[in-house]
């Protein structure tokens, strides 16, 4: 099966495997006599909605709209496009009762093919699927209806109105609970059947009217009255076959040159060279010429792209304007059109792109096991990147499902930290030039004098955090990818909580007496509680610092933080021009509040968080602009300053596909002269 379709603009020229009514192959003729070329026959298409898998609705193929081409089609084992799964070819397709019915030859003599025979030898009953190429899809909404096939048909459904049949397959299991299969119980007879009864024609056809069923007597009975109209024509003579021959290969030339419009050359040579047909020269010149959006130019082909899109769709709290600062347009549009697609359909898309076969509609260990080999197969033939790969999408998706996450968290530490990249996971050491003294004036000779330059120095080191994603087998027989993508989405929430846990554990730790007397950017007491007289104050010791030399630096302060039970009190502050407060005599206070607008307020639950050290909710702090002057850091491993997902190979024991999602970070204090702390109390 290919890729699934939706209920908005159904995509044009898909495969369709149908998996259709019954398939009659005769038995081998009785020892002595002459080996004979065995028929077949099938039942190919009911006309009924088909439920296959990779669609999200039900499926109908127009027989009136199919282009069936020569009578001469391959006959396939399971869709197969390999020498060894070849059973034969048809030499009469034929559209009967709104049926398709197809009849010829078995020829394979490979294992599979003779595989084939003798279990229908045994008794076996096959099933038969028809390879076609959707060009025109109608989509029939809920609640509106269509007719196909001299039925009437309810949405919502997808209805092929062009399509063109390609091969037609034996299958062992097909998607009609009533198929059927009769084996014939004779070898070839001859085709005359003009001056025959139906009766006499099946028993001359090998098959016994007892052993046939309601489905096959219609089917045999609708070829039996289109052999018996058809006058029995003489055999060609030599030369009347080469040139019919000739006329046919002409036409065939010219069509192909049709088709390449003089646009096409290396497609053209290599059409007629390898004798296509004018469907798949159309097919390669579709392709060829096929429009390339921007993620083609990024190295990506659309359909893996679109793929991407059409998972993320199913990120949960995924919004479409994030999707469409990765995704253009015309991907996005595309990937609607898929629908709910999930882990089976990538999985089928990958096992078919690598030429390689799954029993349709059924996912299971053998299943799982052949779409990781076709996806190394895919990497290897494409030394080591390929336009579709199962765990390339898988691991592009999950970083996108981690991103989203990862940025959905509010977090406050970047707001009042610097962000700065090392290049190795080494101490690495940072350093604050400050000058000594100031402009001094320049004498009658003219001559500058040479300014001083002391260094402050503040180190930071880098460490990795990180945790490993699996996708294991139940995950994937369950197709649920909303379980698999949450465990990216609750690592990057995890990444985001990560870094704010250690910014404010290192915070309230105090390392080093940051804040204290020493360093002039600590008050205490019961007047330092938040309110005006206290900002004054915590305003001042800021604008009072000074450096090495004890000259001003100039230094205002920013962001005011502060835990979450003052939040709507610093709030009120920074916004409110008049606020009434009262001394602890309950005396008025002037209720001018000259703070109003200063600084950014931003809360934090780790200030008052009982499980880490030196938390408090009383304490608050103010901050400098961490883009002027930092009093901590947070170091990221060479400016990836987001958590990455990377894939990697799952043990032989586990049946399924890892990922590991790490982060490179580091938190260090800087300058005590960019913050002043408040213990409030």
């Amino acid at each position: 099966m290919k890729k699934p379709n939706s209920n908005s603009k159904p995509p044009e020229n898909r495969a369709l495997n149908l998996l259709a009514a019954s398939v009659d192959v005769e038995a081998a003729p009785p020892e002595g006599e002459a080996q004979k070329l065995r028929r077949f026959t099938m039942t190919a298409y009911t006309g009924g909605a088909m439920q296959l898998v990779g669609w999200r609705y039900p499926v109908v193929v127009d027989l009136q709209g199919l282009q069936m081409g020569r009578q001469r089609r391959p006959i396939l084992l399971d869709h197969t496009r390999d020498v060894d799964f070849v059973m034969g070819q048809t030499d009469s397709i034929a559209v009967m009762n709104d049926q398709l019915v197809v009849a010829g030859q078995v020829m394979g003599d490979s294992p599979k093919a003779r595989q084939v025979i003798a279990l229908n030898d045994k008794g076996f009953g096959w099933q038969a699927s028809i390879g076609a190429r959707a060009e025109q899809v109608e989509f029939v909404a809920e609640g509106k209806t269509s007719i196909a096939n001299g039925r009437e048909f309810a949405g919502p459904v997808n209805i092929a109105r062009r399509a063109t049949l390609g091969e037609i397959s034996f299958v062992v299991l097909g998607a009609d609970d009533n198929t059927s299969a009769q084996i014939a119980a004779s070898a070839d007879q001859p085709r005359g059947t003009e001056d025959m009864d139906f009766t006499k024609w099946l028993e001359s056809q090998g098959f016994s009217t007892d052993a046939l069923n309601e489905n096959q007597t219609k089917s045999l009975r609708a070829m039996y009255d289109s052999q018996a109209t058809k006058p029995a024509e003489p055999a060609p003579s030599p030369a009347a076959t080469i040139r019919a021959e000739a006329a046919a290969e002409a036409k065939r030339i010219a069509a192909i040159r049709k088709v390449c419009a003089g646009k096409h050359g290396d497609l053209e040579a290599q059409a007629i060279e390898e004798g296509w047909d004018t469907t798949r020269a159309e097919l390669e010149v579709l392709r060829a010429s096929r429009p390339q959006g921007p993620a083609l130019q990024s190295g990506k082909p659309l359909q893996q792209n679109v793929i991407e899109a059409a998972l993320c769709r199913r990120i949960e709290g995924m919004t479409e304007e994030r999707l469409a600062r990765w995704y253009d347009e015309r991907t996005l549009n595309e990937a609607l059109s898929l629908g709910k697609y999930g882990l089976h359909a990538l999985m089928f898309e990958v096992i078919h792109a690598a030429g390689r076969h799954a029993t349709p509609g059924i996912v299971d260990g053998q299943t799982i096991r052949t779409a990781l080999e076709a996806d190394r197969s895919l990497r290897a033939a494409a030394g080591g990147y390929s336009t579709i790969s199962l765990t390339g999408i898988l691991s592009n998706v999950a970083n996108k499902s981690m991103l989203a996450a990862y940025n959905a968290v509010e977090s406050v530490a970047p707001l009042f930290c610097a962000q700065r990249d090392v290049n190795d996971f080494k101490q690495v050491t940072r350093y604050r030039m400050t000058g000594q003294g100031t402009f001094e004036k320049v004498g009658p000779d003219g001559e500058l004098k040479h300014a001083q330059l002391t260094e402050e120095s503040f180190t930071n080191q880098i460490d990795t955090y990180g945790k490993i994603i699996s996708l294991t087998r139940v995950m994937i027989i369950n197709d649920d990818l909303e379980g698999f993508l949450g465990i990216p989405s609750i690592l990057g929430r995890q990444a985001a909580l990560a870094v704010e846990s250690a910014v404010f554990t290192l915070l309230l730790s105090n390392p080093s007496s940051f804040f204290g007397s020493g360093n002039k950017n600590y008050q205490s007491g019961a007047g330092t509680a938040l309110q005006i007289s206290s900002l004054t104050t915590a305003e001042q010791l800021f604008l009072d610092q000074t450096d090495k030399d004890g000259k001003p630096i100039l230094l205002s302060p920013a962001i005011l933080l502060v835990p979450t039970a003052l939040k709507v009190t610093a709030q009120q502050l920074m916004t409110e021009t008049r606020v009434n407060e009262t001394t602890t005599a309950d005396k008025p206070k002037p209720a001018n509040n000259p703070h109003a607008g200063k600084w950014q307020p931003h809360a934090s639950p780790y200030l008052n968080s009982q499980g880490i050290s030196g938390s408090s909710a009383t304490a608050w702090y103010l901050f400098a602009n961490p883009a002027d002057v930092a009093a901590m850091e947070i170091a990221y491993l060479r400016g990836q300053r987001t958590p990455t997902i990377e894939s990697s190979e799952s043990d032989f024991d586990n049946l399924g596909m890892k990922w590991r999602g790490y982060f490179d970070f580091g938190v260090a204090m800087q300058d005590f002269r960019a913050a002043v702390k408040s213990a409030g109390a």
